[in-house]
């Protein structure tokens, strides 16, 4: 195994195709990752992450991103920050830092500019005429759900020399309350990546994901000796059963992971969930996981279901 990608939802294809064309290249997995991340970042017709992202309840696009270098265990992340072009830079930057490696909102926002990092209004008209759409239709805050089709894009790379990479972006939860925080840039929950290991991230209702810390339980059964697809299934099931079991009522979660080998894994309490595998052997791929309630199973997209899918 030489190097590999995983990467949540379709709409991460391009992306992971731009980030595995450098780690073919023998780039480093951080630039990989950035890469991939960076090209759904600047995508308006993805508007769940970077420009066009969906607005907060009073109209603003807030943004979270976080990085995860796997070698040093180190991390960076900005939450709740408005009008930076590509948070996942940032993020990037902030793990190369002993201290201060979580920044939020204006102190993000100043940190970016003080460093030279591009900033833009994120908001575009199509995403300002659905919010208009949603205050119109009116919503019950408590009863917000992830955005159907994409959410938080959650990209894990391994490159030639063993290092992995982990990053995530995303503008968070439609009609968010300001200032609201879910758990793609929070360590453990959103994302972990240790290369020793393996790494995983996760994308759905936050406050849901933050309670289970899924990421960590992932690479830790993992650690263990459990292999990518079992670990996703037991850290996501297990925890979703237990939220059950204390009267919740959990939101959608899915999850994706890579090992230090390149073996990967996903899972969904959705009925569907799309990721996209690369690997030195494997061109870009879409695959699904699928879940009717009783069984779930993971299989190649096939060109009919690429036809039919909606969510991008």
């Amino acid at each position: 195994m030489k190097y590999g990608m995983i990467a949540t939802w379709k709409m991460a294809y391009e992306g992971v195709v731009e980030g595995s064309e450098k780690l073919r290249n023998g780039k480093e997995v951080s630039e990989a990752v950035i890469c991939a991340i960076e090209s759904v970042e600047n995508n308006p017709a993805y508007r769940s992450v970077g420009f066009g992202g969906l607005p907060n309840r009073v109209g603003e696009v807030e943004l979270d991103a976080a990085y995860m270098d796997g070698e040093r265990l180190c991390f960076g992340a900005v939450m709740a920050v408005k009008n930076i072009k590509n948070p996942i830079r940032v993020a990037r930057h902030l793990s190369g830092y002993q201290r201060n490696n979580i920044l939020a909102g204006g102190g993000a926002e100043s940190f970016a500019a003080t460093h030279g990092y591009e900033s833009a209004n994120m908001l575009t008209h199509e995403s300002q005429q659905r919010w208009e759409k949603k205050i119109g239709e009116g919503y019950i805050p408590e009863e917000i759900e992830a955005y159907g089709g994409h959410d938080t894009v959650c990209i894990i790379g391994l490159d030639d020399q063993g290092r992995m990479g982990n990053g995530v972006s995303t503008s968070g939860l439609f009609m968010k309350h300001p200032g609201r925080v879910g758990d793609s840039p929070v360590i453990g929950s959103g994302f972990y990546c240790d290369s020793r290991v393996g790494a995983a991230s996760a994308t759905g209702v936050g406050e849901d994901i933050m309670k289970g810390c899924l990421s960590f339980r992932i690479v830790s059964l993992i650690k263990a000796g459990g292999d990518c697809q079992g670990a996703c299934e037991k850290a996501l099931f297990d925890h979703e059963a237990d939220l059950k079991a204390r009267g919740s009522k959990p939101g959608s979660m899915s999850v994706i992971a890579m090992d230090k080998n390149g073996n990967f894994g996903g899972a969904t309490t959705q009925k569907e969930f799309p990721f996209v595998v690369s690997r030195e052997e494997m061109e870009p791929t879409i695959f699904v996981a699928q879940n009717d309630g009783k069984v779930h199973r993971v299989i190649k997209a096939t060109q009919d279901w690429k036809d039919n899918y909606l969510g991008d």
